[in-house]
């Protein structure tokens, strides 16, 4: 934890924080939609409306959340939202022993961490800009990507041995503990908080909720990057649940396969985004932006050439690794980018926004794409959304971006 240190004691905490807190939702990764078929006997739309209509209704509830949390403490928000993670999560085995859960409480369950997931990010990322100067942001934001890369390579071959053992709805607690350890970790990082200053009225407008699209929209760096994260993200996860569907049925490989073919290029990640600081030294920022977002986009292509056996899984892993460690390199100079240009009064009303606009993206991508599943095949379906992602990196910026202070 040495480099920890050097960004300082607060810095250490919260970055444990979301360790232990990225920890645990990979460890229950999956897990609502096998306690839906396991336990309470769904069918495929009630698993379909888990990730799609709870994330849907999640990033609509978080909308006015990020307004009401632009001229509030942050550390206080992130500590809430993690012990709202905590406390809903917590229902869902205490509900299980009880012998009364049900799909309806999954569903509300889901919504609620959603919603509390978004306000986090947006939260901490403001956070984030006051806790350490403008230089240090890139190596932050590398250090959070790799302890993401690193909970992905860990927490799925965990969780489903836990889930072996003890089910899904342990991983759920498991779950529920990390946000309650992440809550006490950032509570101990003491220090002082400044609270922001509010330029306008006290009271919240309706303009207010649509300030952060505004704000994205009106930046010539923001605007490309927020379409081109839109598309990528959308298009990479909707083909996800035709990839599960082709592995784990069509072309019969196991479930600990398929958990093998996505856990181990995680490492890909972990190695990219180690790379970052190094490569964004010697070539610059945006060059490294524009290269990396680029070549991340030439990999997804080839699943759609995916078959059965060894040559098969390997394509997978092959594939999923080029495409992670780019994004792994992609990340933190994207994130540090969408920090610096964003003015201190407008951050968590422009994470929101982001983020918001991401997740309902991918569900309505998801949902579309499950639709050409059906009717031109998995193979094709997949493929098509490689061909799409192609086009991609016309979105990314051109120039360099003006430091924020000459803009405004």
């Amino acid at each position: 934890m040495r480099s920890g240190h050097r960004l300082g004691r607060r810095f250490g905490w919260l970055w444990g924080a979301y360790g232990t807190s990225a920890l645990g939702t990979w460890l229950a990764f999956g897990a609502f939609p096998l306690i839906a078929v396991q336990v309470l006997h769904a069918g495929p739309a009630q698993v379909a409306a888990l990730s799609s209509v709870g994330a849907l209704a999640g990033a609509a509830v978080a909308v006015p959340l990020g307004p009401w949390v632009e001229f509030r403490r942050k550390r206080p928000v992130l500590i809430g939202t993690d012990l709202v993670r905590f406390a809903a999560l917590l229902t869902v085995p205490a509900a299980f022993a009880l012998g009364v859960l049900s799909f309806v409480q999954l569903l509300l369950v889901s919504v609620v961490v959603a919603a509390a997931d978004i306000t986090f990010r947006a939260a901490s990322g403001a956070y984030l800009k006051t806790l350490l100067p403008a230089e240090h942001l890139l190596v932050a934001n590398a250090r959070f990507e790799s302890t993401a890369w690193t909970a992905t390579v860990v927490g799925p071959p965990l969780g489903g041995a836990a889930i072996g053992l003890l089910g899904p709805v342990a991983t759920v607690a498991a779950d529920a503990v990390s946000h309650l350890l992440s809550a006490l970790g950032i509570g101990a990082m003491g220090g002082r908080e400044p609270r922001p200053e509010r330029r306008q009225a006290t009271r919240m407008r309706a303009g207010d909720l649509l300030d952060g699209w505004r704000y994205i929209l009106a930046d010539t760096t923001l605007r490309p990057l927020f379409f081109n994260t839109a598309a990528f993200n959308g298009l990479v996860m909707a083909t996800d649940a035709l990839l599960a569907v082709l592995m784990l049925g069509r072309l019969g490989f196991t479930p600990w396969q398929y958990g093998l073919a996505f856990a181990v290029p995680a490492i890909g990640g972990l190695l990219g985004s180690r790379l970052t600081r190094p490569l964004v030294t010697r070539f610059g920022r945006h060059r490294v932006l524009v290269v990396a977002g680029t070549l991340r986009v030439i990999w997804p292509v080839g699943l759609a050439f995916l078959g059965p056996g060894t040559g098969g899984l390997l394509l997978v892993m092959g594939v999923e690794l080029g495409l992670i460690f780019c994004c792994g390199v992609f990340n933190p100079v994207y994130a540090t980018y969408r920090l610096e240009r964003t003015a201190p009064d407008r951050v968590t009303r422009t994470l929101s926004a982001w983020t918001v606009t991401t997740k309902v993206s991918t569900a309505l991508l998801t949902a579309v794409w499950g639709v050409l599943g059906s009717l031109l095949g998995p193979h094709t379906a997949i493929g098509l959304a490689g061909v799409l992602l192609l086009a991609t990196p016309l979105l990314l910026p051109r120039r360099t971006a003006a430091p924020l202070t000459e803009r405004r």
